[in-house]
């Protein structure tokens, strides 16, 4: 899982953990953007891989509307203090994951927690609670390479994908579809070749 919008989300979670910022450090009046690639190594390949994807996704889905429902009904875990505490022990868990497999482990540190699937997810969750937002997801079938542009082939072809945002439905976002911003994000960053 990762957020693809805002475009700069790496950069504010990294502000918010090291003190610069304070909750909430998105505007209600962004978008932001979600997403979950399945079947990384091969593919999705058969019904009951599609099936299996659909199920992962479905439960994906249940987990952060959970944890929507929680950041709203506990609004005390939502303020900066607290986010910013449970940030730090997720990056404590992630440094003591690096401890023995890098030796730049600062960089790799910084890199690893802000683009942290439990991080990101937690921080999708709590904006919108915080907003008292309503949410949108879309599950992509698998891509057939000629549905791709060619340099998105690698990336996408045969693999299932769910989009996440904080509006209403397709109709309430700003863009004709609701790929094109995760394509756009997905062609013009070239560090977000490492995340899918």
């Amino acid at each position: 899982m990762g957020m693809f919008l805002p475009l700069d989300i790496s950069e504010r979670v990294g502000d918010f953990i090291a003190g610069k910022l304070d909750f909430p450090f998105i505007s209600k009046e962004e978008i932001m953007g979600m997403f979950c690639l399945f079947g990384k190594d091969h593919g999705i390949n058969g019904q009951t891989e599609i099936l299996s994807a659909t199920d992962l996704a479905r439960g994906t889905i249940e987990q952060l509307s959970r944890n929507v429902s929680l950041f709203h009904n506990v609004p005390n875990k939502i303020n900066s203090n607290s986010v910013r505490e449970d940030y730090l022990k997720r990056a404590l868990q992630i440094s003591i994951e690096l401890r023995y497999k890098t030796t730049n482990q600062s960089h790799k540190l910084n890199e690893r927690v802000a683009g942290d699937p439990t991080i990101l997810s937690n921080c999708f969750a709590q904006h919108i609670a915080f907003y008292k937002r309503n949410y949108y997801f879309e599950l992509f079938q698998p891509f057939r390479k000629n549905d791709l542009p060619i340099s998105l082939k690698g990336k996408l072809e045969g693999r299932m994908l769910l989009l996440g945002f904080n509006v209403k439905n397709l109709n309430a976002l700003p863009y004709e579809s609701s790929i094109v911003p995760f394509i756009y994000w997905l062609n013009n960053t070239s560090e977000n070749a490492s995340k899918v």
